[in-house]
């Protein structure tokens, strides 16, 4: 019995070199940049990365916290990316979405203010939202107030699952493809078939207008209102939706613009 209780209390006591050593390396391994944050909630992440600090800076801090995170969840979730003002590459984010994927998460969506980082994600294929646009809502505002921010101008095809939020207008050169959505404050323009979902003045501006070379979505939206397209002609051609006192209506390009610049005349 006596050796029982003489065995914990002396053999730490020889060791507590090593036991110091142990005790630094967690100390060191915890981050500690503000801003930092992983939230999990409902099948799904949000990742908020801190808008001052340099990427060699925040990397491996980041792969740290990570690591104190995995054990929250037993599948792989899909993480929405805010990070604000901070301007991330192509390469950074394919790092940041392999650094994700060893801890059972999947990057989905990049929130942001900066428009090369929105463009970068679209161009990798992840959905963007830029600005704090609510999805396919649209808010009530007086009049019709036009947007503020420069225009997202993007060279690619939108797959089935992204989803491209903007505070002003948006310019796609490459196809949209069915199960994809554009949300824009203003103006929304497919450089090639649009088959998915198109919301054009998602903050209430009914001046907006979804212009497209082949209208084919699977549900379009200006404001608050909501209209689903009949099948496209064939051939197709270019056409334009727009809001009138009746609805969504639908015109050929050029017969709208004609239209357009004689109620314009004064």
């Amino acid at each position: 019995m006596s050796e029982a209780e003489s065995t914990p209390v002396e053999e730490p006591a020889s060791e507590g070199t090593e036991s110091s050593e142990v005790t630094l390396e967690v100390e060191q391994s915890t981050p500690i940049i503000s801003g930092l944050a992983l939230e999990h909630w409902e099948g799904r992440c949000r990742l908020t990365l801190p808008p001052d600090l340099d990427w060699i800076d925040l990397w491996p801090q980041l792969q740290l916290y990570l690591v104190g995170q995995e054990h929250l969840w037993a599948e792989t979730l899909p993480v929405d990316c805010a990070c604000g003002q901070r301007l991330l590459d192509q390469s950074q984010l394919q790092q940041l979405a392999e650094a994700l994927s060893e801890h059972q998460l999947r990057l989905d969506k990049i929130i942001t203010e900066r428009r090369q980082t929105a463009i970068a994600a679209a161009t990798l294929g992840y959905s963007v939202q830029q600005g704090e646009l609510p999805p396919l809502l649209a808010r009530e505002t007086a009049g019709d107030p036009e947007p503020t921010a420069n225009p997202l101008y993007l060279k690619t095809t939108l797959r089935s699952g992204m989803e491209i939020h903007h505070d002003a207008s948006v310019v796609i050169v490459g196809d949209v493809n069915a199960g994809a959505s554009i949300i824009a404050a203003g103006d929304i323009i497919v450089w090639g078939r649009l088959r998915g979902i198109a919301h054009a003045g998602a903050k209430g501006n009914l001046g907006a207008r979804i212009m497209t070379l082949e209208m084919a979505a699977t549900q379009l939206r200006i404001a608050d209102l909501l209209a689903r397209t009949p099948d496209p002609p064939n051939p197709p051609y270019p056409e334009v939706a727009y809001a009138t006192d009746q609805g969504i209506q639908i015109a050929p390009a050029y017969t709208w613009g004609r239209a357009f610049a004689v109620s314009e005349t004064p």
